[in-house]
Formats: structure tokens, sequence, C-alpha cells
């Protein structure tokens, strides 16, 4: 019997009988319809038809979940999590958790930096002092009160204290303190100007002491250091200030002599309520 010359169906011989053709036909038909299933496995909407191992027959991968990629697996198409199915949250970050694999890193917290922790990438909080960030959100405002601390304080090595029109009618010295501490635990050598003279400064008090001043007599600047703050063990700081009137300017160095790690930070008015001013707490 004859065949086809690309799919080998069965024809009837040009010298075959005509009661042979209904057979013939019959025959050829099957194989027709046999063939076109093979090439055709699709069953559901979506079907994706690729040609499988063997000769003239296609099998089909069913449609995947949206998102997916269209990748290869085994040498097949096959559907995988693509890169916008992985990320799920707003400030993900995508990385390769192993060869061909891909795996997301959820946004870290305000301040930290992107490192590496066990050959993979993960945000960290900044383990060096030059990268600082803001503590108390806004700043803190110097108002109504002798004393105002700022708590939460952790993990940070180093402080940087900005205080702003630091003002009160009735003080004529401000002071910061670590963790409440209002004892003789300060110690400082610095230098004080005013417009009349120059004071040098050695002193053991119970505050890092700041500008001091006549009361009412202006708003003072301030920008204060404090180093080693995670750890315990001693502190040390460094105090820079200045009146907006001109009257006093001071710089000092210290150590102060508690062991526990800082957990806040006071400013105090040496006597009544602050008036004005905010105080910004960097950490780092």
């Amino acid at each position: 019997m004859a065949t086809t010359t690309n799919y080998s169906w069965t024809t009837p011989d040009d010298t075959a009988l005509v009661k042979d053709g209904a057979s013939a036909i019959r025959t050829l038909g099957s194989s027709v319809d046999t063939t076109t299933k093979n090439l055709n496995p699709s069953t559901t909407l979506g079907d994706i038809e690729y040609r499988s191992s063997t000769s003239n027959t296609n099998t089909r991968v069913g449609i995947g979940s949206s998102g997916q990629a269209l990748t290869v697996v085994a040498g097949v198409p096959s559907w995988a999590a693509s890169s916008t199915s992985t990320l799920t949250t707003t400030g993900d970050t995508l990385y390769a958790s192993a060869a061909n694999t891909l795996a997301r890193r959820a946004i870290g917290s305000t301040g930290d930096v992107l490192t590496v922790s066990g050959g993979l990438p993960t945000w960290a909080a900044p383990s060096g002092g030059a990268n600082y960030s803001l503590i108390n959100a806004g700043g803190t405002a110097l108002t109504g009160a002798q004393t105002i601390t700022i708590s939460g304080i952790s993990g940070k090595q180093n402080l940087y204290l900005r205080i702003d029109g630091c003002s009160s009618a009735s003080a004529s010295l401000f002071g910061i303190q670590i963790n409440g501490d209002t004892t003789s635990s300060y110690i400082s050598k610095g230098i004080t100007t005013t417009n009349a003279a120059i004071a040098v400064e050695n002193a053991t008090s119970t505050s890092f002491p700041l500008v001091a001043t006549s009361a009412g007599s202006g708003t003072m600047e301030y920008g204060v250091h404090i180093f080693g703050c995670s750890t315990t063990g001693y502190k040390t700081f460094q105090v820079n200030g200045f009146s907006n009137n001109n009257t006093a300017a001071r710089q000092a160095n210290g150590i102060y002599l508690g062991s526990a790690a800082l957990t806040s930070v006071s400013i105090f008015s040496g006597t009544g309520n602050f008036d004005a001013g905010t105080i910004y707490v960097y950490g780092g």
C-alpha cells in the first residue's frame, strides 16, 4: 500500500480495486484523526503546545498563575515565578538566593544601609559613626518645663544633639544629662568667652555644661557630640555653643563616668522653665 510523504498515512495504490475504496478511505481518515489529535493536545483555555520527545506528537503545558513567566526546566517550557510575582511589598529588593532563583528582601528601617550578611544582601543600621539619622522626628520643643528628656535611645554608638533657639527668662546655665543621672559624674575642660573676658574651666559637675549667660539675654545655639553611647563604660563628649546676642560662647571636652549604655538624654535649665527652642537628637 502507498503512504503519504510526511505522516505515512496509508492510501490506496493506483491499481487498487474500487471495492477497496471505502476501507481505504476509512483507514486514511482514522490516521488523519489520530495524527491531528497528537498535534493538538490542548484541553483548557490558555494551554500552550510544544513538541514532545515522540515524533509527530505534541504535548501541553497548562496556563500558569498571574505574574509568572515562561521559562525552561529540564529542556521543556515551564511556568515559574517572575520578578514581579516575587516582589510583594513596596520597597522590596530582588536578589538571587541561589543559582537561577529569585528572592525578595523586604525594605529596611529608616536610616538603614544595605550590607552583606552570610553572603546575602540585608538591611542593617550603619556600623560607623558617620551616618546619623534623626531619632526624635521633627525635634522636641523646649518649652514649659525645666528638664526635657528624649527617651528610647538604644543601639546608637554616637549621638549628636542640635539645640536651636534655646532660651529661658530665668536660667543663666543650661546642661545635658545622660540616663537621668544628676550625680557629679561629668568632668569637663573648656573655654568660655564673653565680650569682656576669656575663662578657662576645669570642672566636675552634675551635667555637661553648656553656654553660661545672663538670664533672659537672648537665645543659645548648641552642638553636642556624645561618643560610645551603645556600650558600657565611660562616654566622652564635645560641646560647642554660642549666644545669638554675642554675649557668650563655649567650647568644651569631657567625660561621663557612668557605665551603663545610653538610653535617654535630658537638657535642663538651671533655673526656671524653658521658654523656646528645639532639640534634635541624631544617632549613628
